[in-house]
């Protein structure tokens, strides 16, 4: 059993994981139904592809969000005009990005939030609505199986229930109940120095990239345009700033406030709303949770341990990976593969990713928040001009890690790498035809597999190696074979030792392998592993059931082949 508080992005993904691996789930929140209007609206790249693992891809895009493929910036024109011209564009996820589907994803958080509880339903599994936490305890020595203890209560005060739980899990926003009650504080980068508004509308308007990402400075301030679907748009409005004489980190506003300010920004342009779904308005800041666990029983995740601004869409995405890199460690101590120490890597690999999207933030909200400068006049002269001030610079340098594909883990207990010294986790490589540095390869310990098309062999059918596994709770293992003419040997003797019985891969093996279903793709002999073999070689000199051992020429739908001359991982058949 893991209790999870919270409803949004992260404790639906956790939800949903393990509810999918066939974990009993307690899942509340405090609200009667799933977000109606406004927070997170923006699907990064990589976020995507992990969605299209799972299956939800399509669910999302059948909602048809809007997409952003290019982002446009707004400044302050050099002449004695007033107003804003466009002073250039770059791609919101550029080609040096290898990314499957180039482009932000725009949906309301509502209907993302919904296809999850679908996929919950799926599982029988239903968000206990409006439920709150009341108080808990953790006590591993009390009860080593079922140590924490956990008082829910319904909103009103009438229903009350005790659970015993193994885990907790505080999803709940910024102002978590769990953490407070932990006593772990957050630490703040910066005062207060901005308030925005933010609001959801459709509205009528000349502005020519109204349907664009735009980041707009004027003299007025400043407005982030984000489309949406629905004809609606999101609009960024710069509001209150620390230099103004009456500034209060406080400041509220109405909504007509933050349209006739958006009216202003925008001049030469006109803007009016037909339509007002939703507004808010909040100060900018940055803040980490010093902790994201104190006993590996309860943890935290999403904004509940990091907080930043909206405008460069990672709440909703960081929370998702919060969530996944819990998902599977749980998993895998609970099934008996790993050992509980495993879940000591939850908080430094993501609270290290946390750390680095803070201090984009930081740097990032602070640019777009200030008035023009001279330099951004200086470029707004020249249109076409080569250099760009410091909030466009700051922009495309950041452009890998907020797609997604940036993020990556350190070296630690479960990521390799050549250490120099080497260190008590990763010792030095034994024989010389292992050491890494004799491999040519572009994959990178603690990184995403790369992207590559390749050719399924039962089926000649091109597809997507990183996405031929799904995500269902196994190590993915993905074996570079070389050509079977020339790596034969070796692969039998790989096989060999993975079916010896003290092996790693036959240790777990299913309880129920002998009546197991032909057709059963990903997990014929083990919950744990999931086994691709890739061969250099065409397709037609390939035969399945004669160049692979029977341990993997078992899995044939995940037998492929690709052309030595491309080999987009930098593997070549003599490998």
């Amino acid at each position: 059993m893991t209790v999870i508080v919270g409803a949004g992005p992260v404790g639906l993904m956790l939800s949903t994981c393990l509810a999918r691996w066939g974990y009993k789930i307690k899942h509340i929140d405090n609200r009667a139904e799933p977000t109606p209007t406004g927070r997170a609206d923006g699907i990064q790249p990589r976020s995507l592809d992990l969605l299209r693992n799972m299956g939800l891809k399509s669910a999302i895009m059948a909602h048809k969000p809007a997409r952003v493929y290019e982002v446009a910036f707004w400044d302050p024109p050099t002449n004695d005009n007033k107003g804003i011209v466009r002073t250039g564009t770059w791609a919101s996820c550029p080609s040096f990005i290898d990314a499957r589907y180039p482009f932000t994803t725009l949906l309301h958080q509502g209907l993302i939030e919904r296809v999850f509880i679908g996929d919950l339903e799926k599982n029988n599994i239903t968000i206990q609505r409006p439920w709150t936490i009341k108080g808990f305890t953790s006590n591993e020595k009390e009860n080593p199986e079922y140590p924490v203890t956990v008082d829910l209560e319904h909103v009103d005060g009438t229903v009350k229930e005790t659970v015993k739980a193994k885990y907790l899990f505080g999803g709940e926003g910024a102002r978590s109940f769990i953490r407070e009650q932990l006593k772990i504080g957050i630490k703040h980068k910066d005062p207060i120095a901005y308030v925005w508004g933010v609001m959801d509308g459709v509205v009528k308007t000349d502005f020519p990239d109204i349907k664009m990402k735009c980041t707009i400075h004027s003299e007025h301030g400043s407005i982030m345009v984000i489309p949406r679907e629905n004809n609606m748009v999101r609009l960024y409005i710069q509001i209150a700033s620390s230099t103004d004489p009456d500034f209060n980190p406080r400041k509220t506003a109405t909504a007509e406030e933050v349209q006739a300010s958006a009216k202003r920004i925008l001049q030469p342009y006109s803007i009016e709303w037909e339509r007002v779904e939703w507004y808010s308005v909040y100060p900018i800041g940055q803040g980490i949770s010093d902790k994201y666990t104190l006993d590996h029983r309860v943890f935290l995740g999403g904004d509940a341990c990091h907080t930043h601004s909206p405008k460069a869409g990672q709440g909703m995405n960081t929370a998702f990976l919060d969530a996944l890199n819990l998902a599977w460690k749980i998993h895998a101590v609970e099934g008996g593969f790993a050992n509980r120490s495993i879940l000591e890597t939850y908080e430094p690999e993501r609270k290290d990713v946390a750390e680095t999207l803070l201090a984009f933030d930081n740097k990032y909200a602070k640019l777009f928040s200030q008035r023009p400068s001279n330099e951004v006049a200086s470029q707004a002269a020249n249109a076409t001009a080569h250099c760009d001030n410091a909030f466009i610079k700051t922009f495309k340098e950041s452009c890998e890690f907020t797609s997604g594909y940036g993020v990556f883990y350190k070296p630690n207990a479960l990521n390799w790498s050549l250490p120099t010294p080497p260190s008590p986790h990763h010792p030095p490589a034994q024989q010389p035809n292992q050491n890494p540095t004799t491999i040519t390869t572009l994959l990178t310990p603690g990184r995403l597999l790369t992207n590559a098309d390749v050719t399924r062999v039962v089926d000649a059918n091109v597809v997507h190696l990183e996405q031929e596994i799904p995500l269902n709770g196994s190590f993915r293992l993905f074996i570079f074979a070389g050509n079977p003419t020339l790596t034969s040997r070796a692969l039998h003797d790989l096989a060999a030792g993975m079916a010896r019985k003290q092996s790693f891969y036959a240790a777990y093996a299913r309880p129920d392998i002998a009546s197991v279903s032909h057709h059963e793709r990903h997990n014929p002999h083990s919950r744990f592993f999931t086994v691709c073999t890739i061969l250099a070689a065409p397709r037609a000199q390939i035969e399945i059931a004669r160049d692979l051992p029977p341990l993997l020429a078992r899995y044939r739908d995940h037998v492929i082949v690709v052309a030595v001359e491309k080999v987009p991982l930098g593997l070549g058949s003599e490998k």
